[in-house]
């Protein structure tokens, strides 16, 4: 069996699932989501965003929530505005929100309708994914400014955020709270 959207259901036949509710295969065809885990390097990647603010990356020496998403993903449309809401509270974080949609319509929009300022990319021929090798989406690897995984987190429930935000505070060095900052813009 494999992780539906949200990690939280099985396809009990794979081979029958909708392509949106089965974990995402990396080159080889695997789905078993034995990708990046907590304490490894994380690859890094840049690629441009399709909602016009400026590349989707990850690079050494930045706190960065990586997140695989698509369109199609309940989930994914519940976690969007929780990101946005960290993204303008924390000073240096960056956001590289990655779709793994098959096409390009409607991610633009996608990113629009829910106000994101962070760069939201598509990853055309799925190079990102399978560096990563999600088990399915939405899935977020937070990344400490070394380039490690320090937190690794799948799907979406109430109250997911609180140890999303604990985390990215612990890494920022901000224990006693975010930095002062009523607008956050980046490019």
């Amino acid at each position: 069996m494999t992780p539906a959207c949200g990690g939280h259901e099985s396809a009990k036949d794979p081979s029958s699932a909708k392509s949106s509710d089965r974990a995402l295969p990396n080159a080889a065809g695997d789905v078993s989501g034995n990708g990046i885990r907590e304490g490894d390097k994380a690859p890094t990647f840049s690629i441009d965003s399709v909602n016009d603010r400026g590349k989707v990356a990850v690079t050494p020496g930045k706190v960065t929530l990586v997140d695989f998403w698509a369109t199609w993903c309940p989930p994914c449309k519940k976690n969007f505005p929780k990101y946005q809401r960290l993204y303008t509270k924390y000073k240096g974080l960056e956001v590289a929100a990655v779709s793994v949609d098959d096409d390009k319509n409607g991610i633009a929009e996608f990113a629009a309708s829910y106000g994101v300022t962070f760069p939201v990319g598509w990853d055309e021929d799925h190079k990102i994914t399978d560096l990563y090798q999600p088990s399915g989406v939405p899935s977020l690897y937070i990344l400490g400014k070394d380039g490690t995984v320090k937190y690794l987190h799948r799907g979406e429930s109430a109250g997911d955020e609180i140890q999303i935000e604990k985390e990215i505070k612990s890494l920022l060095g901000q224990a006693q709270g975010p930095a002062p900052t009523t607008d956050k813009t980046h490019s």
